[in-house]
């Protein structure tokens, strides 16, 4: 689907204003949605732009009052804020999200009562942390999303992430995961801006 956009030409002493369409996918979509799927609180689908693929979602299924531990995934509306991504293995995917690539010392801290809780730290001794470089591809990308950031508060959940699935879609820990397929058509439609709606 293209949409009309208008440029201004200047030629001399003149500006012509000259009409050319634009195709909608070269712009981030502005809502994605997730939902559990039917009798299956741990699996979902993701809705974007009139396609939808399944997910795998939180061993607790989708939580209004999320907790720490508790394995849900939580709902509400949230933005995506970068995606980390492993160079190590991947080319660089095509998104409109800020790209930051994860090196062997980068994690994300779920410790409550931490300063740095639900942030990203470097590993250090003394310092724990979910590392972020993994043996198993799970954290091959990773969509960072603002879920208790602002404020961030003590025990209501850290480290929600999209990203990839294992084989057999299992549950996750609070995440949404997807095949890397889904994730690389989904990256390519999201922007700092895109709504994240799970229900």
């Amino acid at each position: 689907m293209r949409q009309p956009q208008d440029l201004l030409v200047r030629m001399g002493s003149h500006a012509i204003s000259i009409t050319y369409q634009t195709v909608v996918r070269d712009r981030p979509v502005s809502a994605i949605r997730i939902h559990a799927a039917a009798g299956d609180r741990c699996r979902g689908w993701l809705t974007a732009d009139g396609q939808s693929v399944p997910v795998a979602l939180g061993r607790g299924g989708v939580r209004a009052n999320k907790r720490e531990g508790d394995g849900g995934t939580p709902k509400g509306t949230f933005r995506p804020r970068q995606l980390w991504w492993r160079g190590d293995r991947h080319p660089r995917p095509r998104t409109f999200l800020p790209v930051r690539p994860i090196r062997p010392e980068d994690a994300w801290c779920e410790d409550p009562v931490s300063r740095h809780y639900n942030q990203p730290v470097r590993l250090e001794h003394g310092r724990g942390g979910d590392r972020l470089t993994r043996d198993d591809h799970l954290y091959d990308f990773i969509v960072e999303i603002d879920h208790n950031t602002f404020p961030r508060i003590a025990g209501r959940g850290s480290a929600v992430f999209l990203h990839l699935a294992r084989e057999n879609f299992s549950p996750t820990a609070g995440c949404v995961s997807m095949t890397k397929s889904a994730m690389l058509r989904l990256l390519a439609r999201l922007g700092p801006e895109t709504r994240i709606v799970i229900e």
